[in-house]
């Protein structure tokens, strides 16, 4: 091994949460390896965090502390910035701009700073010879960075799906599983510590949308554009659409969608239904899990915890030996002026099969009047559910279509809608047959 090899590749950590002492556990665990694997020691120059004296359960002993994020980008000692603070903007865009300028290289899990200012800040990276690196913003412990920027760089990517929320399928699967409702099942996620105090960003969708935007990015060559992505979360999702979709064959997920279409793009994150049996149903709890399909390679999925301390640290870890490597990569697989800007397009000008939920008045001539709406609309019925509730003299009714455009499917619905035996808000959600 040479001289320059031996040099250490020394790291600043800001941000000393649940990841932060995560990555520095890491390091201090496998430090052997994981010198072995960069072929040269990763040495932690410094840490920063908004409190010197909490506990974190990680002696920090070692290292300097660095009393503000300017100390850091300015030290000659730090050869890269790890960031895990979090934020969009403020002062965690401005430190990492800030050590870009500087030369130096950054590590960040941060998806929803690079969902909204990735290209703006690969071509700074480029433009200092710096490195931008964020495998651990994508689905926690999963490669899929890595494998969309390598693995899978000789192919054009056609498609690509994903749950991308470890809080939102836990809620799903564990709705499934104990027949809860949504309310209840979140609760028990915010005491088990899988959903925050306020759970907006994740069952939103928000939190999700984020890493679609960058793995969308990524697999099409194109500038990452969240805003133009179409959102929906789960907060919609009863118990009972949950067992009729298993009645017809299905599960909910939230899928984030992202397909060619012609020589435009679509990108979507919203519940839909999968088939039980396929690789996204069978994916349950926390876990996430990415699919895409090239040219040449066909089907690849990848599964895994999509969060957490061991996983994300895991992925931080692994974008830090990149770098001591020297293996430094444009952000979005090829240079920032390579990146093309790309026509996002409406995913109801796409054919889809769909699942739509009516609330009834029980009586006869309903399933008629439902009927003669989808026909209006020259959508087709492939199943019908009915569930009575005489009692109250309401019914269920749960419509399965064809494959029709899906903007035939919800001028349909809206119609539905309108009929003075539908009770409430008719739901709808894509069937997604992956």
């Amino acid at each position: 091994m040479s001289e320059s090899s031996q040099k250490p590749y020394r790291i600043g950590v800001a941000g000393l949460g649940t990841v932060g002492a995560g990555v520095i556990k890491l390091l201090q665990d496998n430090q052997e390896l994981v010198a072995r694997h960069a072929g040269r020691p990763i040495e932690i120059s410094g840490v920063t965090a908004s409190n010197k004296d909490k506990d974190r359960g990680v002696d920090l002993s070692a290292y300097q502390w660095m009393d503000s994020l300017d100390d850091m980008i300015n030290s000659p000692e730090v050869d890269a910035v790890i960031e895990l603070i979090g934020g969009s903007d403020g002062m965690v865009k401005d430190m990492v701009e800030g050590a870009l300028k500087k030369g130096k290289d950054v590590v960040t899990a941060n998806k929803a700073l690079l969902a909204h200012h990735g290209f703006e800040l690969s071509k700074l990276a480029e433009e200092n010879k710096a490195s931008l690196a964020y495998e651990a913003a994508v689905a926690g412990g999963i490669p899929i960075i890595k494998a969309l920027r390598e693995g899978l760089s000789a192919n054009n990517i056609n498609s690509l799906y994903g749950i991308l929320n470890g809080t939102c399928n836990y809620i799903l699967s564990e709705m499934r599983e104990t027949g809860r409702d949504f309310d209840d099942v979140l609760k028990e996620a915010q005491e088990k510590g899988y959903a925050e105090a306020d759970p907006s960003f994740d069952i939103d969708g928000i939190d999700a949308a984020h890493k679609l935007a960058l793995l969308g990015a990524l697999a099409f060559g194109v500038k990452p554009n969240f805003d133009e992505l179409e959102i929906n979360g789960i907060r919609d999702v009863e118990s009972r659409d949950i067992k009729h979709a298993d009645e017809l064959g299905y599960r909910i997920k939230l899928i984030g969608m992202a397909r060619r279409a012609g020589e435009n793009f679509v990108q979507v994150m919203e519940p839909c239904l999968v088939p039980i049996n396929s690789a996204l149903g069978s994916v349950e709890g926390v876990f996430n899990a990415v699919m895409t399909q090239g040219d040449f390679v066909d089907k690849t999925m990848m599964e895994g915890r999509g969060a957490g301390e061991g996983p994300t640290a895991s992925s931080v870890v692994a974008d830090i030996i990149d770098l001591a490597r020297g293996n430094n990569l444009p952000a979005f697989g090829v240079a920032s002026n390579e990146l093309k800007q790309a026509t996002w397009q409406n995913a109801d000008s796409l054919s889809y099969k769909a699942y739509i939920r009516l609330k009834v008045e029980d009586h006869s001539g309903v399933l008629a009047d439902i009927t003669a709406c989808l026909k209006e609309s020259s959508v087709s019925a492939d199943s019908f559910l009915q569930h009575p509730r005489k009692e109250d003299g309401e019914a269920t009714v749960v419509i399965l279509t064809h494959e029709e455009p899906l903007k035939d499917i919800k001028a349909a619905v809206e119609k539905l809608g309108n009929l003075p035996c539908v009770l409430d808000k008719p739901m709808l959600m894509r069937v997604e047959e992956v």
